[in-house]
């Protein structure tokens, strides 16, 4: 089916156009040491408005998880929409794997279009980013909303049946899915209505798992990366890490 025709594709492209007429467009800052970040950010930047950093989770690149936001949001902030590393247009050769770097590479990137004080919101995996974000750089960092985001998660909590699986294989098979079964089951843990779900045809989700985590959102030769990034989230954090900003 994707092969001649796909859904994905064509949503991607309208959400784009989308951005474009709520007044963003698209700029890759390279950071000259094998990193490349990708942007959506205010056509016109207005001193009287405040900046604004929305920060993606984890399944796709900015545009689908901040589009119905971003258009509401526009009239009102400086935006600027990374996609992170490993995502989308973003993408390094360097090994670092962390949320640490994740917030440096961003905090980097933002200095290069001369942002200096900025507020933010990070969604699930994002939040993760914003927390190291605003602890690390609590000069540049006015705001702060974490959304979906259990920044205080131990790998003994999973072992420990707080949540719905209990190993981090596990938990980064649901969170990038590779089949039909495991998208439908990451839909049933994020979706108000999961019920839904199951009447979405498999061929559609094929094309959702194709183009979100094996195609042009997830570059394939780093779908690694960001299993190995979901690890080190779920592995190294502890309360000691993150108790306060």
């Amino acid at each position: 089916m994707t092969g001649c025709f796909s859904f994905s594709e064509v949503i991607e492209r309208a959400y784009k156009y989308g951005f474009k007429r709520s007044g963003l467009r698209p700029v890759t800052i390279d950071l000259k040491d094998g990193t490349v970040v990708h942007f959506w950010v205010s056509k016109t930047r207005d001193e009287s408005k405040p900046n604004l950093l929305l920060i993606h989770g984890l399944g796709a690149s900015a545009i689908w998880q901040w589009y119905d936001v971003a258009r509401r949001l526009s009239p009102h902030f400086n935006l600027f929409i990374p996609d992170l590393v490993f995502f989308g247009g973003s993408s390094t050769t360097r090994p670092e794997r962390s949320d640490v770097f994740q917030a440096q590479t961003l905090m980097r990137a933002l200095e290069a279009q001369s942002v200096k004080r900025f507020s933010l919101v990070g969604l699930s995996y994002g939040g993760f980013v914003g927390y190291r974000m605003a602890s690390m750089y609590g000069d540049a960092v006015e705001k702060v909303v974490i959304c979906c985001a259990a920044v205080c998660v131990e790998e003994k909590d999973m072992r420990d049946g707080v949540f719905s699986v209990s190993d981090l294989d596990e938990a980064s098979k649901i969170l990038v899915p590779e089949s039909v079964k495991k998208l439908r089951e990451l839909i049933g843990y994020i979706f108000y209505k999961p019920a839904l779900a199951r009447l979405v045809p498999p061929c559609l989700l094929h094309d959702f798992i194709e183009h979100f985590f094996c195609g042009v959102l997830v570059l394939p030769t780093q779908q690694e990366h960001v299993i190995n990034s979901i690890h080190y989230i779920l592995s190294k954090n502890s309360s000691r890490l993150y108790t306060y900003i």
